[in-house]
């Protein structure tokens, strides 16, 4: 008997192919409505195995998550600033692939990953305290948002940076047969899952080691919000925090699983997650719901708006500095759209433009009643890396 998988919204049947094969040796699998291709498991799937767990499936980005965190600010506070403000988060926050912070952090994770349980890991500790603090490229970003009751939050998206990157890329090299510094061999994006089981040396290494990347993620979110909240001048007076890449031990339908969720928000009854738009759209902080629907996804939910082009179709292709095929958008229009707006933008292209993606509203509708929406956030900020920059670590 197959294992049953639930599928919401309009999704590629590439993806849902993707996640079929995710789940032949698991409990139930799940793909949530802003699901699209990803690398063997499909971003915004969720599958449970009983005895496995999956590198591929967590992904390059461990711990990749959103944290908001709401101000004691009103927004019309800084509207006047909000210029000189978005240039001091760009100025003072690095964005992009291999960068350092300029500003260095002093973390108790950085003490963790000095005596990692997985001795591989201590390895990494420079290239961790050098980044610890930074944003990568992609879909990566510092937004400042306004709520309906006139609020300002600070929201984040980004991961584990490079310390988590080697460390997935390290673990899939193992599963080949090599070294955890070898390079694994590419598979292609409808490669099987690489699972390990849970009861073996390299299952409870991947585990331990996991967990300490997703420790690394939570610390970066933390330490760039306090930064942001130290320019703004603010206080956080609520926060929501989660990650989105990640494997988490649970009891779903009688057993005890391992949920592997990628580009896919945990959202248990009464658990709150930050779920990012585009550049121009609302954002929300929602709350899960307990339904029946609602244990069929796991318990899971979307992470943000989803793809419906590919970063090359969306901005085209250059070599050598010359255009050798154009982009589906025009992203000087874009950049027009937004200043109507009002809304402040640093660095982005056009393959975060909005018309890239789905509409986050669209997708949310999809899910129905398993979720709630308890915060609306419009955008007045966003920044994130440039046109310049391309990060292996976006999820």
């Amino acid at each position: 008997m197959s294992t049953p998988i639930t599928v919401y919204g309009d999704v590629d049947e590439r993806a849902v192919s993707q996640l079929r094969r995710c789940a032949e040796l698991a409990v139930r699998g799940a793909l949530c409505a802003d699901g699209h291709v990803g690398y063997s498991q499909p971003i915004g799937g969720a599958v449970a195995y009983a005895d496995h767990i999956s590198p591929s499936g967590v992904g390059f980005d461990v711990g990749c998550g959103n944290k908001a965190a709401r101000t004691n600010l009103r927004a019309d506070e800084i509207r006047p600033d909000l210029g000189r403000i978005m240039d001091s988060i760009f100025g003072r926050i690095s964005f992009g692939v291999g960068r350092r912070n300029e500003e260095p952090v002093d973390h108790p994770v950085l003490d963790q990953i000095k005596r990692a349980d997985f001795a591989p890991q201590r390895k990494l500790y420079s290239l961790a305290a050098k980044q610890l603090g930074t944003v990568g490229a992609g879909n990566h970003y510092v937004d400042l948002f306004e709520d309906e009751d006139g609020w300002l939050w600070v929201g984040v998206h980004f991961g584990s940076r490079g310390f988590g990157h080697k460390t997935a890329s390290g673990f899939l090299a193992l599963a080949q047969g090599m070294p955890f510094e070898g390079h694994a061999k590419d598979t292609g994006m409808d490669s099987p899952p690489v699972l390990f089981r849970t009861d073996s040396e390299l299952g409870q290494s991947y585990i331990a080691a996991m967990e300490l990347a997703g420790d690394y993620a939570y610390a970066g979110r933390d330490t760039v919000v306090e930064k942001v909240l130290e320019i703004l001048g603010a206080k956080a007076t609520a926060e929501v925090h989660n990650h989105h890449n990640y494997a988490w031990k649970e009891r779903h339908f009688g057993t005890d699983v391992w949920v592997i969720r990628k580009g896919c928000t945990p959202a248990f009854p009464g658990q709150e997650g930050f779920v990012g738009a585009t550049m121009g759209e609302p954002s929300v902080i929602l709350r899960g719901s307990d339904s029946d629907a609602s244990r069929d996804l796991l318990y899971s939910t979307v992470h943000g708006a989803g793809r419906v082009m590919s970063r090359t179709q969306a901005a085209g292709k250059r070599r050598k500095g010359k255009v050798v095929k154009p982009g589906l958008i025009d992203f000087a229009a874009v950049k027009n759209e937004l200043t109507a707006k009002g809304i402040e933008l640093r660095g982005g292209a056009a393959d975060e433009a909005p018309g890239a993606y789905k509409r986050l509203d669209q997708v949310l509708a999809a899910h129905g009643d398993t979720i709630e929406i308890v915060h609306r956030l419009t955008p007045l900020g966003v920044a994130m890396a440039g046109a310049d920059t391309f990060d292996p670590y976006k999820d």
